[in-house]
């Protein structure tokens, strides 16, 4: 066999990183729409690959793939650990969704995704929303997010705010020995769509909330609704702050080498996806005492919410299974504990566990045979 020697490339990271292991990646192109696409499969052991669909301008095709294959991957384990029958997957798109996002190029998009015969299920991500997935819904049946008009869930964002706040409930469990925020300074930073479904769940519980957001207008609506709420100027003004809990809610990087030696707060737990900047994050986290709740667990109630649609979408049960983040969340800090680990990686552990006791490619994707 020839000697392949390693270099930096996409293929390299594939095949030979301890990052990939990914199953399949497409790459899908349209000329006459302008579409550019990349679908990654990182594992289908526990059922077909789901995952949303990325609009976003990247600076470079190399980037795009890296993107779609490290966002793969932690479906993966999002999915494992939300107890899905599913594997992971993600799609990006190139492109600006506000200049090249077109109906001809979501129905183009679709029908690259129906030619995988299942393997993968798409659904919102950055840049996509539930009106782009009706689209592209018109051309390929495994297709989650969509509008209740056409059997879809809707706003994912409302489980994912609620299973964020299962895992605070179970944060607080294990810090103060009580699954309740009552009393307790919350600092949200981002009040989008996810934000601001948390805030009501805090305040219902009677915490007190702080937010920020770079949107002076989604802070605004959050005042207007709930003058006790307070907030401050800044992500940093926030870190600063007197908390109990941070919950980082927007961009990803939120832990950094900077804000972790800065806050004030004994738990970090929020909707915002791949929190930790860097590795080693989540060990400087512990050094410092702070209760970090890993984010693909906590905000798993989005995915749970879409991939209740394939089974015709019933509220109250994908309510029932966010719900189960709560338990999840504390069976990780066990495991952390008697292994003497950081949560973020008793979690990892966890997903490799159920994902490596299952055969890939089970039944689900056998045909049928009379």
């Amino acid at each position: 066999m020839t000697d392949v020697r390693p270099s930096d490339s996409v293929v390299s990271k594939l095949f030979r990183s301890e990052q990939g292991g990914h199953e399949q990646v497409a790459l899908c192109q349209d000329r006459d729409t302008g579409l550019k696409a990349v679908i990654a499969i990182h594992s289908t052991a526990l059922g077909p690959a789901l995952g949303g669909t990325r609009f976003f301008p990247y600076a470079s095709d190399e980037d795009a793939v890296e993107d779609a294959l490290n966002l793969a991957r932690g479906m993966s384990y999002k999915n494992a650990l939300a107890g899905l029958d599913h594997g992971g997957g993600k799609a990006v798109i190139i492109g600006d969704p506000v200049v090249d996002k077109t109906p001809e190029l979501l129905r183009s998009y679709g029908r690259f995704v129906a030619s995988l015969g299942g393997r993968y299920v798409t659904a919102c991500d950055v840049g996509t929303y539930v009106a782009d997935m009706d689209v592209v819904a018109a051309e390929n049946p495994w297709t989650t997010g969509r509008s209740p008009e056409n059997g879809g869930a809707g706003d994912s964002s409302v489980l994912t705010a609620y299973g964020v706040f299962q895992g605070m409930r179970a944060s607080a469990q294990v810090r103060w020995g009580d699954p309740t925020l009552r009393g307790r300074r919350v600092g949200i930073a981002g009040v989008g769509k996810v934000g601001h479904h948390l805030v009501e769940h805090l305040l219902a519980d009677g915490a007190v909330v702080v937010v920020t957001d770079v949107r002076a207008d989604a802070v605004e609506r959050i005042r207007a609704a709930h003058p006790g709420v307070e907030a401050v100027a800044s992500t940093d003004e926030l870190i600063g702050a007197q908390l109990d809990v941070y919950a980082p809610c927007a961009l990803g990087g939120a832990l950094n080498d900077d804000s972790v030696r800065n806050l004030t707060a004994s738990v970090v737990c929020g909707a915002a996806n791949n929190q930790l900047a860097h590795p080693g994050v989540e060990k400087d986290l512990a050094d410092r005492g702070i209760l970090y709740a890993p984010d693909y667990v906590v905000n798993a109630g989005g995915v749970i919410q879409v991939a209740d649609e394939l089974h015709g979408f019933d509220f109250d049960r994908a309510k029932a299974k966010a719900t189960k983040i709560f338990d999840t969340t504390l069976a990780i800090f066990e495991r952390a504990a008697a292994d003497g680990i950081p949560p973020a990686a008793a979690a990892d552990r966890l997903a490799e566990q159920r994902m490596a006791d299952r055969t890939p490619a089970e039944s689900w994707l056998r045909p049928t045979v009379d």
